[in-house]
């Protein structure tokens, strides 16, 4: 994994960020029912997926931050189950273009993942032969 300054240098935080935008404009059209149901849902984990990944990045270890990985990896998949069952209830036409997405950023987290598990596993072999 490159180096990284800050959080705002991954790519899978910018591609999350915008699709929490699309989320925000899809579910703005949902009945006014769902504002507190299924609206409040998609938003929060989708707002998740960023902020998880932000929280890790900023963390001092990779333990720490494999962690956060880890939670936004989860709130993809929940994300993921909440979009269709918006599909299911006639809520939105098509969750393709979204579930596409989504598959892209869960695919970036889990490369990102074992990324960081690799380097642990490096940091715990370089200290192992040095004792």
């Amino acid at each position: 994994m490159k180096s990284v300054k800050t959080h705002r240098d991954l790519d899978v935080w910018k591609m999350s960020m915008e699709f929490i935008v699309d989320l925000y404009r899809i579910t703005e059209h949902f009945p006014v029912q769902e504002k507190f149901g299924l609206v409040s849902q998609i938003r929060r984990v989708g707002v998740s997926i960023p902020s998880n990944i932000a929280e890790g990045a900023s963390r001092a270890s990779s333990k720490e931050f494999r962690y956060f990985i880890s939670v936004a990896l989860g709130s993809a998949t929940e994300l993921e189950t909440q979009l269709e069952i918006a599909f299911k209830l006639g809520l939105v036409i098509s969750v393709e273009r979204e579930m596409e997405c989504l598959s892209k950023i869960r695919k970036m987290l889990i490369i990102m993942k074992r990324s960081i598990e690799t380097k642990m596993n490096n940091e715990t072999t370089i200290k192992s032969t040095h004792l």
